[in-house]
């Protein structure tokens, strides 16, 4: 299985930048017995059964992207230098982050964001650099809500910088638990009135977190797919969703998880075949061709970049040829690709 078995062309005309208004107005690849349906994520309330169960990521994006000065004294007095931070994820003591530029920042070093928020470097490696800042716990959220900016996907932050909207744009309307540095993407589609909607149709929902890293969007670069090694990230799949989700599997109702971070969680939870478990920790499962599905019934997803761990996963799903029906047909009728982009529904 080669790295080029899962390319494609996508012109760049075709990568969004900003999100659909209202969020469910963004179109809908519908992929089903076979056919290919153009809709309208709105249109979810008659599409999907009553009994189906929605699995929802409650994670919930931080302001990760920080923008700092270091102060250095030279011989010529004090030099002062812009520093580019994006948090990763916390550390035993601090948190882990990528710098630019890197190079030039030294352990013991001071990096000041504005008046409310400084850091000192405690570690260095040769990729990132643990920083422990001088405010903790909802002091420390206090001052990254004032000093940070939402973290755009690499794609996006490339033909634009983040703003203000992004803090209501990059978030789903039910994020609960703070964490992650992306989004699950798929689950911005969603606001008030459609999940009133969904509700009366007889749809159920249920929540799990896992906090989606910035792994998820680091490139595969092996040629032979099967090598590649996932980061890790930390979810929970509580009792309560466990056995939600074992209700529905047992009467025999779909349940379909929104966002490859939600289906990831629970095939990470899922012990046997039908069957998924309380789950809390990490994991760093990789899905691709010949992977057997133990509770996903469909996965609602947005469309993904060519050579990536989320389009394996989603040729795993629906079978690699049908995935290149799919992809063809979403770049030929102009779907909006990416983070914020039109979505798919995909049954198998």
């Amino acid at each position: 299985m080669k790295l080029t078995d899962f390319d494609f062309d996508l012109p760049e005309g075709l990568i969004a930048t900003r999100p659909a208004r209202p969020r469910s107005a963004a179109r809908l690849l519908l992929a089903e017995g076979g056919t290919i349906a153009d809709r309208h994520v709105g249109d979810l309330p008659q599409i999907l059964r009553p009994g189906d169960l929605l699995v929802l990521n409650d994670t919930k994006v931080i302001p990760a992207r920080l923008t700092g000065t270091r102060a250095r004294q030279t011989p010529q007095g004090e030099a002062v230098a812009r520093i580019e931070i994006t948090l990763l994820e916390p550390a035993a003591d601090g948190w882990q982050a990528l710098a630019k530029p890197l190079r030039k920042l030294r352990v013991g070093e001071v990096i000041r964001f504005g008046d409310a928020l400084t850091a000192e470097v405690a570690e260095m490696s040769a990729t990132g650099l643990r920083l422990i800042f001088d405010a903790t716990g909802e002091a420390f959220d206090a001052a990254l809500q004032q000093v940070g900016a939402m973290p755009l996907p690499p794609y996006i932050a490339a033909l634009r910088a983040p703003d203000d909207q992004d803090r209501d744009d990059y978030q789903t309307v039910w994020a609960a638990h703070q964490g992650a540095v992306a989004a699950p993407t798929a689950s911005l589609h969603f606001d008030a009135p459609l999940l009133e909607a969904l509700a009366a149709r007889g749809v159920e929902f249920v929540h799990v977190t896992l906090h989606v890293g910035a792994g998820t969007f680091l490139p595969v670069k092996v040629d032979d797919v099967t090598t590649h090694r996932m980061h890790a990230e930390w979810g929970e799949v509580t009792p309560e969703a466990a056995a939600a989700i074992n209700r529905a599997k047992a009467e025999g109702r779909r349940v379909i998880p929104v966002g490859t971070t939600a289906l990831r969680l629970i095939e990470s939870a899922a012990p046997e075949p039908g069957r998924i478990a309380p789950f809390r920790g990490t994991t760093d499962i990789f899905i691709y061709p010949g992977h057997h599905f133990r509770v996903t019934d469909g996965l609602m997803t947005n469309f993904h970049l060519p050579k990536s761990t989320l389009l394996m996963l989603v040729s795993a799903l629906m079978g690699a040829e049908k995935i290149r029906e799919i992809y063809g047909h979403a770049v030929r009728d102009g779907y909006r690709f990416f983070s914020y982009g039109d979505a798919s529904l995909l049954i198998p």
